[in-house]
């Protein structure tokens, strides 16, 4: 898309983000483009995840307000002293791809934020669904002078930062899924991936990518596993703004007690939220399943697993955890 598409996209977007009708010609005068020009980014918006309809006579309106990001909004929220760079993003391929793109230019704690993701992922080279304005999609630059011997269970550390912060929003009952899942009642509430550059006793590059189900639209469709967002565990609806926010203090504050201290602060807080605590899971390992009970994280975050009375370690990477 180029800049000059985007830009008319922002404006339309700007006008129906209040819920209200706005007709096609006015946005046409206002923009400087044909009604047919307008019906055709009202399209492309469709096809970005954004539930808007039209009617004869009146134009065309959201299902349901939005409320945009905005940086000024976000960095006024904010508690933590922080000198990283905040960049709010429109519509982007993917946050963390964006930050990896410019890594020799960032500072610890340079963070983006994205409206939509046209290329969004997961673990394992999973898509993750990323419709516009429905979701939190962030991710952050760290580098670890320790090198990649230091990172281990970093995943872990950010999971009990992102429920820190819906804690401090009003979200509760909020558990974790080793190694890199946050959930509620059962079902897949947000996301951590983490990817990392670096060799052996130098410096790891980490850019930490969180996405956050804010309040998907109801026929959204491409997520392979029960999923649940916000507005259906919340009282009231949530400001986007302040939510980022939260995240963004919370992670800032787990990421330099994790370069400081490790992944011992972070244990027992993590074992008290683990969701498949003491439950049958099995774990998948490409066409490999393995039954047993959870018996939780060792100190080195690897998931403990019982099998015929005996616990062993598995470590991340290419593991998936299921309940049994």
């Amino acid at each position: 898309m180029n800049k000059h598409a985007e830009a008319i996209r922002s404006q339309i977007i700007g006008r129906l983000a209040g819920g209200h009708f706005c007709s096609g010609e006015a946005l046409g005068q206002e923009l400087g483009i044909s009604r047919a020009a307008v019906s055709g980014h009202v399209k492309a918006l469709l096809a970005l995840g954004l539930d808007i309809f039209s009617v004869t006579g009146k134009g065309y309106k959201l299902a349901s307000p939005i409320e945009l990001l905005h940086s000024t909004k976000i960095v006024a929220y904010r508690t933590q002293d922080n000198t990283g760079t905040l960049e709010v993003l429109n519509v982007i391929d993917s946050t963390n791809q964006y930050l990896k793109d410019k890594l020799a230019e960032l500072g610890n704690g340079h963070a983006c934020i994205a409206e939509a993701q046209t290329a969004g992922r997961g673990r394992h080279g999973r898509t993750w669904v990323s419709p516009f304005g429905a979701s939190l999609y962030l991710s952050m630059y760290w580098s670890f002078a320790g090198g990649y011997q230091v990172v281990g269970g970093l995943s872990l550390a950010v999971g009990v930062a992102v429920v820190s912060a819906l804690n401090k929003v009003g979200v509760r009952d909020v558990q974790l899924k080793w190694p890199n899942d946050i959930y509620a009642q059962g079902k897949k509430l947000a996301g951590v991936l983490i990817e990392a550059e670096g060799q052996m006793g130098s410096a790891c590059e980490c850019v930490l990518g969180i996405g956050l189900n804010v309040a998907l639209p109801v026929n959204t469709s491409g997520i392979d596993q029960p999923w649940i967002n916000l507005a259906q565990i919340s009282e009231g609806a949530l400001d986007r703004n302040r939510l980022a926010a939260c995240l963004l203090d919370e992670l800032q504050a787990a990421l330099e007690k994790f370069e400081a201290f490790g992944l011992q602060p972070f244990l027992e807080t993590w074992r008290d939220l683990d969701v498949y605590r003491d439950q049958h899971v099995k774990l998948i390992m490409g066409q490999k399943v393995v039954l047993g009970r959870c018996r939780g994280i060792d100190n080195n975050g690897a998931l403990l697993l019982e099998t015929e009375g005996v616990s062993r370690a598995y470590h991340g990477g290419e593991i998936s955890v299921r309940k049994a």
